[in-house]
């Protein structure tokens, strides 16, 4: 395990029964004394980026679900910073936000890969010491990002891979029924 910060992926640990983040990878933007944020990374959300913003008709983008926080609003991660000017560096060929408009007419414009950018609504926080409150209580695995899982192709696979990547004994939990008293 690691210290959370930015570019750390947080596991939910097979059993976790909050439903905002059952079986979901978050992976943290930033983790400060004050609190933390970040976007859960695999899971879908029921409209595509046309949906959910006017004049947007042929970006018919997969938007994902960040997390249970202000769910009116669109965050962005990418793989292009010298595109998108105001990205944030999460980690090493990851950024987070950045001009909104310019991502966009990239987008239109078939400039950058839409499998190198990712919509999120709403975010995944926590206030002052909640988040390490929940990994004392071990709530949470936390193992460093990679582009692959953070951009993974296929999201229904996040959570395992993201466990296979921690290795040992981890590895063996991807496959631990989400109701152990159902087994």
């Amino acid at each position: 395990m690691i210290a959370p910060g930015p570019g750390t992926l947080l596991i939910a640990e097979p059993f976790l029964k909050d439903p905002n983040f059952m079986r979901t990878v978050v992976f943290l933007c930033d983790h400060q004394e004050e609190g933390s944020f970040g976007f859960v990374i695999n899971k879908s959300y029921n409209h595509t980026l046309d949906e959910l913003m006017s004049d947007l008709e042929e970006l018919k983008i997969p938007v994902y679900y960040g997390g249970p926080v202000q769910m009116d609003t669109i965050h962005f991660l990418h793989q292009y910073p010298s595109l998108i000017p105001g990205s944030y560096e999460v980690m090493d060929g990851i950024y987070w936000g950045g001009d909104f408009e310019t991502a966009i007419g990239l987008l239109r414009d078939g400039e950058i890969d839409p499998n190198k950018i990712r919509f999120y609504i709403g975010y995944s926080g926590w206030g002052t010491g909640q988040l390490n409150d929940e990994l004392k209580e071990k709530s949470w695995l936390t193992t460093q990002a990679t582009r692959k899982l953070v951009f993974h192709k296929k999201i229904e696979d996040i959570w395992k891979d993201s466990l296979k990547h921690l290795g040992g004994d981890y590895e063996m939990m991807a496959n631990f029924p989400t109701d152990p008293q159902l087994n």
